[in-house]
């Protein structure tokens, strides 16, 4: 193994006021490849600031936000170094599933072939050809998702993509997570759903109040609460609301 790799994404440092209002402070913390870090923390906490900051859809006042340590605008292949998942309901309803991959992969400068690739992993070779509009939100997740693999990223972000998922499909997507892990990628997943989070997990980053309260391993975490991941939670961020 080679000490020398960069990890996969990486925040150091990262300061970021919104109209002059603190959204993270000082937030620091590493995905490795072959890991899985549950990015958790109440509303308004800084996760999804942070996500943005990492993915170059925001500019840190301070500190660094790192793909495979470089700046995200700085990548030669960003679809290749990292795919996200960051709002399922961006989807023009317009297009089909099909059609909306084509146009990602034509973004991501990728073989068309990808696309059938991508939908038979997500399961939606069915559908792909139906209308967005006519899509139930977990389908809708699922299409945004086959458009984060399109580029065969060594990373994946994930900010809350279980929602709309009935039990099936987020058994479905901690599989797919999990085997993307096994095989040398790193996840990022930001998720309020902390029973699903300790399945799938191997490391979590807690923030609250744009401040990171606890970075560690899930087995950590699980040990100093009695095996509940909730109570780990609770116990650090209390019914605090975070920043807004």
């Amino acid at each position: 193994m080679n000490t020398n790799q960069p990890d996969a994404l990486e925040a150091r440092g990262l300061r970021k006021l919104f109209r002059g209002v603190l959204r993270v402070d000082d937030v620091s913390f590493t995905v490795r490849p072959g890991r899985i870090v549950g990015l958790l923390g109440p509303n308004g906490a800084g996760k999804t600031t942070t996500i943005r900051l990492l993915l170059g859809l925001a500019q840190p006042d301070s500190g660094d936000a790192l793909v495979r340590g470089e700046r995200f605008r700085d990548l030669d292949a960003p679809a290749h170094a990292v795919g996200a998942v960051l709002d399922a309901g961006g989807l023009h309803p317009g297009r089909s599933g099909r059609e909306h991959l084509r146009i990602a992969a034509a973004r991501s400068r990728v073989p068309v072939a990808r696309v059938d690739a991508v939908l038979a992993e997500v399961g939606m070779t069915r559908d792909a050809d139906r209308r967005i509009s006519g899509y139930s939100l977990g389908m809708r997740q699922r299409i945004a998702v086959a458009a984060a693999l399109i580029g065969e990223p060594r990373s994946l972000v994930l900010d809350e993509p279980a929602n709309g998922l009935d039990p099936a499909g987020m058994q479905w997507l901690r599989h797919l997570l999990r085997a993307f892990a096994d095989a040398g990628g790193a996840v990022l997943l930001s998720s309020h759903l902390l029973s699903d989070v300790q399945e799938i997990a191997d490391d979590i980053v807690v923030l609250t109040g744009g401040r990171v309260v606890a970075d560690t391993t899930l087995a950590d975490a699980l040990t100093d609460s009695g095996g509940r991941l909730e109570d780990y939670y609770l116990g650090l961020t209390g019914t605090g609301t975070g920043v807004r």
